[in-house]
């Protein structure tokens, strides 16, 4: 089961890595593109954190 896990925490971190590039390189981008990154994250780091309590347990 941590295999999984680890292959799983390993995804949402290349994940997090690709949004905060797309947003540190772009220097145009709207307000809504910024939201919509923004709530991506927000949704990668739940379950990155679920993820990382699953595996204490």
């Amino acid at each position: 089961m941590d295999d999984k896990i680890e292959i799983a925490l390993s995804y949402y971190g290349q994940k997090q890595k690709q949004i905060l590039d797309a947003v540190n390189l772009s220097s145009n981008l709207t307000a809504d593109q910024i939201i919509s990154f923004g709530e991506e994250m927000s949704i990668l780091e739940y379950k990155i954190t679920a993820l990382e309590v699953a595996k204490e347990n």
